[in-house]
């Protein structure tokens, strides 16, 4: 009998237009995966599939969405699943963070941006897709959380700090209900990426500074890992830390 050539698997990337997001894209796309682009600016998205090998565009699909807003993200979600029929792996990688993070100078309109663009998101995202993952037995969601949601850090601001523990309770709450159904997530934690975000700080770190971080392809690294374990296995945390803090 001849062989049946199964398509390649599925990874939907949220934030697919720069930093972990964008290095997740290429990653996978580089490893011949079908994958999904979410993210707010059109043009950024693009920018990220010209990125790729020529060979790979062809199966990468950009979907502008904005996570904060229910009824975009509907209509990514249900051209995610009318275009590809499934989705083996959702990597949450947007974030948002804002200058006055501090808690004596922290509006509520900034802490519900933030909270709305970290968690509440990643929420309606898992919700979305989980029940497709479980027709197919089998699934992973990659959480990309921050060493701010193990341990609250000034440098954070108060509203990542909360809203990046909702994403690791998230995690484990994804673990501890949908195991039984073949479903397994993976939260990591990075301490400091050079990523556009780093200009939204107060005050963004030199060039010096940003030189001993840790770069984008380091935590996409990660993603693949958790990712791509056979599925006997569940990664749940992953924390990565600079190997050379800055400490100037």
């Amino acid at each position: 009998m001849p062989k049946t050539t199964l398509p390649p698997p599925v990874a939907v990337v949220t934030g697919a237009g720069s930093g972990v997001g964008r290095a997740t894209v290429l990653r996978f796309a580089a490893e011949g995966w079908r994958v999904a682009l979410l993210g707010r600016r059109p043009e950024s998205l693009v920018q990220t599939i010209a990125l790729a090998p020529a060979a790979a565009r062809k199966r990468l699909t950009a979907l502008p969405c904005d996570l904060s807003q229910p009824d975009t993200l509907a209509v990514a979600v249900r051209a995610v699943l009318e275009r590809f029929k499934r989705i083996d792996v959702l990597v949450n990688a947007a974030g948002l963070n804002i200058p006055r993070r501090s808690l004596s100078e922290l509006s509520i309109a900034d802490y519900t941006a933030v909270m709305d663009a970290n968690i509440h998101g990643v929420l309606r995202l898992v919700q979305a897709f989980v029940p497709t993952m479980r027709q197919q037995g089998a699934g992973t969601i990659v959480n990309i959380g921050s060493e701010a949601g193990l341990q609250a850090s000034p440098k954070a601001g108060a509203a990542y700090v909360i809203s990046k523990f909702g994403l690791t309770g998230l995690t484990q709450s994804i673990n501890a209900e949908e195991r039984p159904n073949g479903l397994r997530a993976c939260c990591i934690f990075p301490g400091d990426i050079d990523t556009p975000l780093l200009d939204k700080r107060p005050t963004p770190p030199a060039a010096a500074a940003r030189a001993r971080m840790m770069q984008p392809d380091d935590i996409a690294a990660c993603v693949w890992f958790a990712a791509t374990l056979p599925a006997r296995a569940t990664v749940e945390e992953i924390l990565i830390r600079p190997s050379r803090p800055w400490t100037g």
